[in-house]
């Protein structure tokens, strides 16, 4: 029996925007989920943006103030799509107010925050699902499967990059993202989470890292209104950019394997040039997110001069089935955060945890601020 979940986004930036348009397209993509939702509210403190959203998306409710929705009885999940910094008084706030979440990733600004999201979760007795997408690709699926099935032998080490040029327009406008105490950590917070998520999803637990950090552009201009996205502002009034631009970090695996993450939001010349390379004692596999669909796989028993051959991932990969009927035809971004909605909903639905939860959001929070003290101290340390 299929039964109506009311459900609310706090926060309409492009994000906000995502996680409606997955809401809306996860009926016809997962018809077989015992939930659907209804869009019931939509908050955003910006003056007609949530008033618009309603108008577009066909929302019953628009509101400025999130509080409004922790306290509408029709609403019972909520998408928590607002800058990081409030993440915690948010996410504490709709748990205790018994709703289910889907909050994007960093949960807040310190472990302590996701920690506090976390356990208010966990208290509240509902489910909470994170942001981390670049794990629901079917291709990512794949490499998973194909590393604990140990055809690439022991895996010896992982490099994972991700490089983006949203920040590095020198006109960029200051905003609440480059600032230490709303937007935490800067690009380890916005792109080495992922990186951090998907190293765990790919090889387990870090045990020690040792990391560097930088800020390349120390000046940007104040905006002189409000903003979404990543917006410039030229001519306006310069203030110092608090957070990183770059980190690199060297890991150590409880398995044993080494890795590399890396990091930049300022790369010129690299648009979303995330992916990773795992590589083991008996073969390799290779992803590159703008090859979405692709792995690069070398497996066999040549070692020395062995090949390298593209797979193409199919309806036997992840939730791949849910999107197209044949291997190689191409998914998008938005699909990734239509299977995200998924998981959030079958969650409920099963009162079982599908997909990113809380935990893996501490874990992910809690080696950040490891890469942050271990650049303060030049030292290896533990994320523990």
């Amino acid at each position: 029996m299929v039964r109506t979940l009311g459900v609310a986004v706090v926060g309409f930036g492009w994000m906000g925007r995502v996680h409606t348009q997955a809401y809306a397209r996860v009926p016809h993509h997962f018809p077989q989920l015992s939930l659907r939702p209804e869009l019931i509210a939509v908050a955003d403190e910006v003056p007609g943006r949530a008033e618009e959203a309603a108008a577009q998306y066909g929302f019953a409710t628009a509101a400025r103030n999130w509080r409004e929705i922790a306290a509408d009885p029709r609403v019972q999940a909520v998408s928590i799509a607002a800058p990081n910094f409030l993440h915690r008084e948010i996410g504490t706030a709709m748990a205790g107010a018994g709703k289910h979440i889907w909050i994007e990733k960093p949960v807040g600004l310190t472990a302590e925050d996701a920690r506090a999201v976390s356990d208010a979760v966990a208290k509240a007795g509902v489910q909470g699902t994170v942001g981390f997408n670049y794990r629901g690709a079917p291709a990512v699926a794949a490499a998973r499967e194909l590393i604990a099935s140990g055809e690439l032998g022991t895996v010896t080490h992982v490099r994972i990059r991700l490089f983006s040029d949203y920040a590095a327009h020198p006109e960029g406008a200051l905003t609440w993202r480059y600032e230490r105490e709303r937007g935490g950590s800067g690009v380890l917070g916005d792109l080495a989470s992922h990186g951090v998520d998907l190293a765990r999803f790919l090889l387990g637990e870090i045990e020690a890292l040792t990391a560097d950090t930088a800020i390349f552009l120390p000046e940007r201009a104040r905006p002189t209104g409000s903003t979404a996205g990543h917006t410039r502002a030229a001519g306006g009034e310069l203030g110092p950019v608090e957070n990183e631009d770059y980190v690199n970090c060297l890991l150590r695996f409880a398995s044993g394997a080494r890795g590399v993450l890396e990091a930049c939001r300022v790369s010129v010349g690299e648009q979303n040039n995330y992916g990773f390379e795992v590589h083991g004692t008996k073969g390799a596999v290779f992803w590159d997110f703008r090859r979405m669909g692709e792995l690069g796989v070398s497996r066999g028993t040549s070692y020395q001069d062995q090949p390298v051959s593209t797979l193409y991932v199919g309806p036997a990969h992840g939730e791949y089935a849910a999107f197209q009927p044949g291997s190689a035809n191409s998914m998008g971004y938005d699909d990734l955060k239509v299977i995200e909605a998924h998981h959030f909903l079958r969650s409920i639905a099963d009162n079982t945890p599908y997909g990113a939860t809380l935990v893996d959001a501490v874990h992910s929070a809690a080696a950040l601020d490891a890469m942050s003290r271990s650049a303060e101290r030049g030292t290896w340390v533990s994320p523990a």
